[in-house]
């Protein structure tokens, strides 16, 4: 089991690796597949030895070996968090039924969050087609993976319940107080967790903004007080969505509740 960990951790830094690459060329019009990393500010080509996830920004000491310029803490981060993902879901799921199946799954589907968590963060907006991607995933996971519970039909339904009051804020704000993506991510969470998981992620997605949003907006800008401009909500929402997923919150209880 712990071999198994290590393995996937190793494993999940190399696609954090690729999840860098992904954030930094998406949209920009560069091939994400093809075309060697290079260093943002000199050109230099990245060799094998400048590539080894989370260990060449140790020994290259945050800067490019040829020009000196700073490394963004951003791909080490990625790298280590993605392969703590990766061990934590092989960890979950190795002795659950259908596992060689359900965990490169899952893992397809972290991935994906991890993307969009990085990338709202950084540019605040969730691409389409990743929170698309995400979205089906959730829905065929909801329909055809897990087992269908007592109360199924309602997991089916949270998707579209968990949109709509996203979405009504961000109608009657005119986009002011949410963002579109945030609606179309909570639909995805909402299929994904079902509806008691999804409801007990949302509360602490918020609970989690509202402190960490609070604290930036103080210190960066006071006077701009701004909600869709100054803080991404998505990685708010996903932090929330891994907490229920891995630790099983039940912040309201719901899940006690339907069970009777």
């Amino acid at each position: 089991m712990i071999l198994g960990g290590i393995i996937f951790f190793v494993f999940g830094s190399i696609i954090g690796s690729f999840l860098n690459v992904v954030i930094l060329r998406y949209n920009t019009g560069r091939d994400v597949i093809r075309g060697r990393s290079s260093c943002p500010v000199c050109r230099h080509e990245l060799g094998f030895l400048e590539l080894v996830p989370i260990i060449s920004f140790i020994f290259l000491r945050a800067r490019c070996r040829k020009c000196l310029s700073k490394i963004s803490w951003q791909y080490p981060l990625v790298e280590l968090f993605t392969g703590v993902i990766f061990a934590a879901v092989f960890l979950k799921m190795n002795n659950i039924p259908n596992s060689l199946f359900l965990i490169p799954y899952s893992l397809v589907i972290f991935s994906v969050l991890i993307t969009i968590f990085v990338y709202d963060w950084k540019h605040k907006i969730i691409p389409d087609g990743l929170v698309y991607g995400f979205i089906t995933l959730s829905f065929l996971n909801t329909l055809f993976l897990i087992p269908h519970s007592s109360f199924f039909i309602l997991d089916l339904l949270a998707g579209p319940i968990m949109f709509l009051p996203f979405f009504l804020l961000w109608f009657f704000s005119s986009g002011r107080w949410m963002g579109l993506g945030d609606a179309k991510l909570a639909t995805g969470i909402g299929w994904f967790l079902g509806f008691s998981g999804a409801v007990s992620a949302v509360i602490l997605g918020f609970w989690i903004g509202a402190v960490v949003g609070v604290l930036m907006l103080l210190i960066k800008s006071p006077k701009r007080l701004t909600i869709k401009s100054e803080i991404p909500f998505a990685p708010f929402l996903i932090i929330g969505l891994w907490l229920v997923y891995f630790f099983g919150f039940d912040i309201v209880g719901l899940h006690l509740l339907l069970s009777h």
